[in-house]
């Protein structure tokens, strides 16, 4: 599996209130990811946020058979996920007043994770990227390991949900 895979410009998802923009958030009950299980976790009041989401996320890959990995692309796509999760958790702890929730759901091709948060920021891929710098590298870690990615936002609600879409592994 790479996780290297170039984004094309425009591919990062649909821009918030764009032309032809598919809402990232779902109606309530409803996953985005179609036919497939869901999982989601409150972290507003949560202390050690970003362990309990990852430790939560890999209990989810143990259910749904991504873990124990067989094969070393298999450990490779899990740990992808793995470190997804932290990042857009980790933004929303120090960029958007914390994270509320965390959605993980996967449809058998398709693991998609959201994180909500109070913030009003927009995030985005520094650029141009500073390998050699500390800091600042979460969204583009995001960008370079997920099919697609955005932020959705409610009407009428504060916040917003960033969310990422990873292939299953083959």
């Amino acid at each position: 599996m790479s996780t290297t895979r170039q984004q094309q410009p425009g591919d990062l998802g649909p821009e918030p209130g764009g032309a032809g923009a598919v809402p990232a958030v779902p109606a309530p009950g409803h996953s985005g990811v179609s036919g497939g299980a869901v999982r989601s976790l409150a972290l507003g009041a949560a202390s050690g946020i970003v362990p309990l989401a990852r430790d939560f996320t890999r209990q989810a890959l143990y259910d749904w058979g991504w873990l124990p990995a067989a094969t070393a692309d298999r450990r490779a796509a899990a740990e992808d996920v793995l470190l997804v999760v932290s990042e857009l958790v980790t933004n929303a702890c120090l960029h958007a007043e914390g994270p509320e929730e965390l959605r993980v759901g996967c449809d058998g091709k398709v693991l998609r994770l959201e994180v909500t948060d109070r913030g009003s920021g927009q995030p985005a891929p520094r650029t141009p990227h500073r390998a050699g710098r500390p800091g600042g590298h979460g969204m583009f870690i995001v960008q370079r390991l997920c099919m697609d990615w955005g932020v959705a936002r409610s009407p009428g609600s504060p916040g917003k949900t960033v969310w990422a879409e990873l292939a299953a592994p083959a």
